[in-house]
């Protein structure tokens, strides 16, 4: 088949066209995507160079998750710390109360209100975690935050172990302490009385006085004899007479042998750790101690806390210059690229219209036949 011949004014025209519908199509293509670099082969040097930028920035905002969390991480324990804190002063005002009392019962009762407020610091210290993840919980809950893509950057967060409050902070449970006891069967008591007779009362080996236990004397005025010594509860049922002790065991001895009462030795008794002063001021040193081993603590994770923060707004602001650097490379300005479809479009215009009377002329021939 021969050749299509077209004379010199058509095609030109034609190639006119054909290079003004190309335009439009990287034009259109440009409005379409937002981009004027859509591949290598629009540009090479700017193609590469921002795909560099937009992995980079890639890299650092899945490291810029990781920071999130380890700030929640951080917040988290500093949460705890402060709670713990709390608690701990909490049981400062408990020795602070017991010193100020002379009640070896109400003492007990605050040294079991300490042992309770110890536990709470414990159990708030093992649920001071984030995403399985605990500063409080010691071992294995070491903290390492990645500051860039490479790994050369990092803070690493040891932890502190609070959920054994006679660990790190040197608190240990209180003994609260356990009154002896002793039971006398009033028969045995009363047929040991005599005139001038007298019952010597020791609490742990120290006398508090003596009872008189001449004939007739009766149960009843042996209880009262007891209650009025200091530390020491008496009852009785009218079978059997019941003494609580505080301070001691206590001992009842009849100082007469003629008609002795056996010597009636209490049982049972356990000194509590806040009964004391002495006791009491140790305890508050080791809470005053625990106070500030809590507060250089929680300056500590308050520096750590600052330094993930800082690192995680400079990464979001370096994400953005990054992500812009590479717009700068491959955005299109569509307000351009608008203006030069319009062009585009009135060029193909007239390049139709020309190629239209280029045709004309070469349809003069035919008019020859």
């Amino acid at each position: 088949m021969s050749q299509i011949q077209l004379s010199s004014a058509v095609r030109q025209n034609l190639l006119s066209l054909q290079n003004t519908a190309d335009l439009m199509s990287k034009t259109q293509n440009r409005l379409a995507t937002g981009l004027k670099v859509n591949s290598a082969l629009d540009n090479p040097g700017s193609f590469f160079t921002a795909s560099s930028l937009n992995n980079r920035a890639g890299d650092l905002t899945n490291l810029l998750d990781d920071m999130g969390q380890s700030v929640q991480t951080l917040k988290a324990a500093d949460e705890g710390i402060q709670s713990i804190t709390k608690l701990v002063e909490a049981a400062k005002g408990k020795a602070n109360q017991a010193l100020q009392s002379s009640s070896t019962a109400d003492r007990r009762k605050f040294a079991g209100e300490y042992n309770e407020l110890l536990s709470q610091i414990e159990d708030l210290a093992k649920d001071a975690g984030y995403s399985g993840k605990n500063l409080l919980a010691g071992t294995g809950n070491d903290l390492s935050v990645l500051f860039n893509e490479d790994g050369t950057s990092s803070l690493s967060v040891s932890a502190v172990d609070y959920t054994d409050t006679s660990g790190t902070l040197g608190l240990s449970d209180l003994t609260v302490g356990t009154s002896g006891t002793l039971t006398i069967a009033e028969s045995a008591l009363e047929a040991g009385d005599e005139d001038g007779d007298t019952l010597t009362v020791t609490v742990g080996g120290s006398s508090v006085g003596s009872i008189a236990y001449d004939d007739g004397t009766t149960a009843e005025d042996v209880v009262t004899a007891l209650n009025a010594i200091d530390g020491v509860t008496a009852s009785t049922d009218g079978t059997d007479i019941t003494v609580t002790s505080e301070n001691g065991n206590i001992v009842i001895d009849d100082s007469d042998t003629t008609a002795d009462l056996a010597t009636q030795t209490g049982t049972g008794y356990v000194a509590g750790s806040f009964d004391a002063d002495s006791d009491i001021n140790t305890s508050l040193t080791s809470l005053n101690s625990a106070l500030n081993t809590l507060r250089s603590q929680a300056s500590t994770f308050g520096t750590n806390l600052t330094v993930v923060e800082n690192r995680q707004n400079f990464t979001t602001r370096l994400i953005n210059t990054l992500e812009e650097g590479a717009g700068k490379l491959t955005l299109a300005d569509t307000n351009e690229e608008g203006a030069n479809l319009l062009a585009l479009q009135t060029r193909q215009q007239l390049s139709s219209t020309s190629l239209s009377f280029a045709s004309q002329a070469d349809q003069n021939v035919l008019r020859l036949f």
